[in-house]
């Protein structure tokens, strides 16, 4: 059985063997760029671990773990436009050094070649894995449409906000285990079981991120703490704060995110301030336990005297950051 590391490896070969057409070069250039700019390659990861339960052989799973790979991609690239991201990974966006019109063409490319990949999955299981892929691709866009939505709406409540990052984040993590599964031979009833482990992990993962935007050691984190906040973006907490902040507190939340002309650094430290006023950062801790804790009673019920499905644990503790 493979460990992380040799899937890891095993996804990074496959990303370099894509041969891709020298013309139009700014069609295909940005594809490469988008491609090289590196990642934990989760997703694809994901496709390989559930294939390896159930099969000793993933070499059945790697063109669709690659096309899983790609269309994520395509998304960030299109993501990025949506939101005018400069950088990603802390490099310049394909948006931001080719324009928007390359942008979308180079994802629309993308977006098609992970079909094409996918249609090199094995025949008696094409049709179940496709099936699975759109419905990621159509979640995804779902929950895409949501979050913009969010950008112009006065109230969002903790429901709306959690199935928006369902589409948007955790229908892929739950497609790919499915995805991985279907093609190592899984039974349908385990199917149905690694997405709901997949589902609940993404969800975790996702609330995990929003925390750390605002909790979280930028050196460990990446990326700037309090970037959300600056932003003005919708996040579990922004939801919470809003949801329990009353009087004067609420008055303020509402200043801090309202005002145009505000020192960044002061406005972070202003709202994390109410954060920690109202339990903020505890509130979401629970609840991130709370979708775990469904993540793991869902791998519990795969398969009871499978001994192989540890590395899917251990994959998941790995990707929330815990070591037991």
């Amino acid at each position: 059985m493979y460990n992380i590391n040799e899937l890891h490896e095993l996804v990074d070969r496959g990303i370099k063997n894509l041969s891709f057409p020298e013309e139009p070069s700014l069609l295909y250039t940005p594809v490469r760029y988008a491609l090289a700019s590196g990642g934990k390659r989760i997703r694809p990861i994901l496709v390989l671990v559930s294939c390896n339960v159930y099969s000793e052989s993933v070499d059945d799973a790697i063109f669709p773990a690659l096309a899983v790979e790609l269309f994520h991609n395509f998304t960030l690239i299109h993501d990025d436009i949506m939101d005018n991201a400069p950088l990603r990974r802390n490099q310049p966006t394909v948006y931001n050094k080719w324009g928007s019109n390359v942008a979308i063409l180079s994802g629309d490319a993308m977006y098609v070649m992970a079909y094409q990949l996918l249609a090199k999955t094995e025949k008696s299981k094409l049709g179940k894995v496709l099936s699975v892929f759109n419905d990621i691709a159509l979640g995804v866009c779902e929950g895409q449409q949501m979050d913009m939505d969010f950008e112009t709406t006065q109230f969002v409540t903790q429901d709306e906000y959690l199935k928006m990052i369902e589409l948007k984040t955790s229908v892929l993590v739950k497609g790919a285990l499915q995805i991985g599964g279907i093609i190592g031979g899984a039974p349908d009833s385990d199917i149905i079981k690694l997405g709901d482990f997949g589902l609940n992990l993404g969800i975790a993962f996702q609330l995990q991120d929003d925390l750390l935007d605002s909790y979280g050691d930028s050196n460990l984190f990446g990326k700037k703490i309090g970037g959300d906040i600056i932003a003005n973006k919708k996040t579990f907490l922004t939801i919470k704060a809003f949801s329990l902040a009353k009087g004067n507190t609420l008055n303020l939340l509402n200043g801090y995110f309202k005002a145009e002309n505000i020192d960044p650094e002061k406005k972070v430290s202003g709202v994390k301030e109410i954060y920690d006023k109202l339990g903020i950062k505890q509130i979401t801790e629970e609840k991130i336990q709370e979708f775990y804790q469904k993540a793991l009673i869902a791998y519990e019920k795969l398969n009871e005297n499978f001994d192989r499905k540890h590395i899917l644990l251990s994959l998941a503790e790995s990707i929330m950051g815990r070591t037991s």
